[in-house]
This record gives C-alpha cells, structure tokens and sequence, in this order.
C-alpha cells in the first residue's frame, strides 16, 4: 500500500529565514562589540594623550629648575610618593605594578604616569589625573546598550522579513514543483509539466523529472503490453502440452517408464502454468478492478488440494481439512485461489512424512505440516528450500497480495511444524 502523502512543514522556507536572522543577528552583535571597543578605547586614547603631554611638559621643566611644578590641567595633579595615591591605589600598584588606569571609591576613575627624573639618586614622582568629571562613555553606557540592543532587535526583525520574501520567491517554483508530481502515478503522469519552470535549477530539476516520468509512462505501457502478450503466449503452449499429455496418458500400450516420465512431464507443465498465472494474476492484480465478492472457502481449498495433490505421491502423509461450508472471504476468486494454491501447496511440497492440517480458527485459515523452519529470506523472490520443485515464488507472491489486500499472514515454526495463518476478511 503506497503512504498516504503528508503536507510539506516548508522546512526549507524556515531554514532560509533563520540563516538571514542568524546571520544577522551575529553581524549586530559583533557590530555593537566594535562600537563599545571603539568608544572606550577612542576615550581612553585622549587621556593617554593628554598625559603624554604633561609628562614631557614636567619632564622638560624638572630638567630645568630641578623641581615639578603644577600641571596645566586641573584634573592632574603631582604626588610625590606612591603612598600618598589616593583610593588605595597604591595597594593595587604593588599587585600590578603595569597597571596605568584604576578605579576609585565613589565613581571616581583614574590614570596615572611615572615621572621619573635624570638624577638617579632623586625619587620618582606620579602623575596623577582623576577623569571623573571627564568621562562620557560611562555615563552614557546604558543609553549606548540600549540604543545597540534595539538596533539589533530591528534588524533582525527586517532579516526576517526579508528572507521570508526571499524564501518565498525561492522555494515557490520548488512547490509548484512538488505539487505538480505529488499525484503522479503510472496510470495519471503529468508529462510536458517542466514547461512552466524558468531557466534555473528548478527549472533543471523539473525538466529532469518531466524526462524520467516520460520514460517510466513508456516502461508502464511496454509492461501492460507485455502482460497482455504473454497471457496469450506463454498460457496457450502450456495448455498444449497439458492437453497433449492427458491423451498420451489415455494411449494403451505405454511402459511404466514411459508413463512415470510422461506423469513428470504433466506435473511440470502443471506447475509452470501455475506460476504464469500467478505471475500474470499479480501484474493485472496493479490496476484491477475485480470485486471482492463474497466466495465460500471450502470449495476453493478443495480444488486447490485436488491440484496440489501430485506433490503428495509416493509420500507416507495424511491430509485433514476441517474447514466448515459457510466460511465465506471477501476476495477477489483470483485472490483467494493463489493464496491458498501456495501456502498448501507449499506445505506439500515440504513435507516427506505425517499430517497436513487445514482448518479454520476464527477467521484465520491455517495450514500446518511437519518440519520446516520458515525465516524472513525465505519470502524473497526465488528463494526456495531442498524440496521444492518450483521457481521460489510462492511466497514472495503471497506476501505482495496479502499487503495489498491488507490480509494479516503469518508463518511460525513450533514443536517441529510449521503453521501458515492467513487472517481472511469477512464477507
């Protein structure tokens, strides 16, 4: 049975989106990174310039009068140890003593330069500039988070936009695409569909598609003819030779190796005419409309183990159907007859000694014999055990039928037999 199709989740579309969101939203942030980098180190710059300045301004007038004066700039101011630092600086100093930029008590931020003078026996002194009053990326810092958080916010909202028009525009030919060959099937193709696609990789794909529809449209039809044709082909030689063999067997005077060899020939043709009808019975079972007609079971079996009976000569083996008369399955005749030319005559062919048995429990029809041990590569296609003298078809048949008919079959193996159960649908 073919699933039925599920609607598509436009995961596609989705995937599309979220890249522009997520491509954006990361340029946003890596943008507001570089813009707080950039002010606070644009503002950190100044300072260290300006102190850059001082320092050579005291370093030139020490030279000359011996002494530091007053900086220029209000916010400087000279100490002459490090023990004199406010905001215990000089605790962090000796920790760190790199260290050029502090933090103080009260929101107050510093940034210190050594002045260290050409005399070597005269102690060092520090510049010192408390930038408090000067400072304008702090202040601001959350105006600037805010501002950069809602900037990102905005595009990433227009990237969404964006690339859902954007997914739109690429992913609709690829539905119309998936639209135009979600009914297909080998009796309804839509062939010269690629037509209506721009030149574009869509439009290569539906191209690509519109060729292969077109060579499987002629697969099917060569299939039809052929199934057609061999009905007639391959069943009218077969009913001669079954014919011819029936009025040999009626001619006096035959030897019994002559008779044993014309008996093998029979069963032979019997069971080739057999499989091409299978075969043929599943190909048209594709597009049949045959009614599921209510049919008694228990004529048909009997037919079937009439049938089946030559695989039984020469065997030690009893045969006990316990099916009732009002058993009714609602099949196609076809149907039934090959499930049940298999399964017995599958159970025929395997046993040497014992009892078959066939009968009913419920509605599940069960056929037990002796021996065997069934498995799961036995059901594909011409796999087939010691004693069987067909083609390996039986049950890669009955199970192709039994999905599409939605028949429940099961095959164990307990206490040494095997027991086929075939769950038919009620009338």
């Amino acid at each position: 049975m073919t699933p039925l199709a599920t609607p598509p989740r436009r995961r596609l579309r989705n995937r599309l989106m979220l890249a522009f969101a997520g491509f954006t939203g990361l340029v946003t942030v890596l943008f507001a990174l570089y813009v707080v980098l950039f002010v606070y180190t644009v503002e950190d710059q100044l300072f260290e310039t300006m102190l850059d300045r001082e320092v050579a301004t005291q370093q030139a007038y020490h030279d000359g009068h011996g002494r530091w004066t007053t900086p220029r700039d209000g916010f400087m101011s000279i100490v002459p140890a490090a023990s004199d630092l406010p905001d215990g600086i000089a605790a962090v100093l000796r920790e760190e003593p790199r260290r050029r930029e502090f933090t103080g008590r009260a929101g107050r931020h510093y940034h210190l330069r050594l002045l260290q003078p050409h005399d070597a026996d005269e102690a060092p002194a520090w510049l010192v500039a408390e930038v408090s009053a000067l400072l304008v990326v702090r202040p601001m810092r959350g105006q600037i988070l805010h501002l950069l958080a809602w900037s990102g916010v905005a595009m990433v909202a227009l990237a969404l936009l964006l690339g859902g028009w954007l997914a739109r525009r690429t992913t609709a030919p690829l539905s119309r695409l998936a639209d135009a060959v979600a009914d297909a099937t080998p009796e309804r193709l839509p062939p010269g569909f690629a037509a209506g696609f721009a030149d574009d990789e869509v439009g290569v794909v539906a191209c690509r598609l519109d060729n292969l529809i077109a060579r499987v449209g002629e697969f099917v039809e060569r299939e039809r003819e052929f199934t057609r044709d061999a009905s007639h082909e391959l069943r009218t030689p077969l009913t001669v030779i079954r014919t011819a063999t029936e009025r040999l067997g009626t001619e006096p005077g035959l030897s019994e190796g002559a008779r044993r060899h014309l008996d093998h020939i029979a069963q032979s043709a019997r069971q080739l005419e057999q499989t091409v009808v299978l075969l043929l019975s599943l190909a048209r079972e594709q597009t049949s409309t045959e009614a599921a007609l209510a049919i008694p079971v228990l004529p048909v079996l009997e037919r079937v183990i009439v049938e089946q009976s030559p695989l039984l000569e020469h065997k030690p083996v009893d045969v006990q159907v316990d099916v009732d008369g009002d058993i009714f399955a609602a099949l196609p005749a076809a149907v039934l007859n090959i499930l049940l030319s298999n399964l017995v005559g599958n159970a025929f062919a395997h046993t040497r000694a014992g009892r078959i048995v066939v009968d009913m429990d419920g509605r599940t029809l069960r056929v037990s014999n002796p021996g065997g041990d069934v498995q799961e590569r036995d059901f594909a296609p011409f796999a087939k055990g010691g004693e069987s003298s067909g083609f390996g078809l039986g049950l890669a048949i009955v199970r192709r039928l039994c999905e599409r008919h939605g028949i429940a079959l099961r095959i164990d193996t307990v206490s040494g037999r095997t027991i086929a159960r075939l769950t038919l649908p009620a009338a």
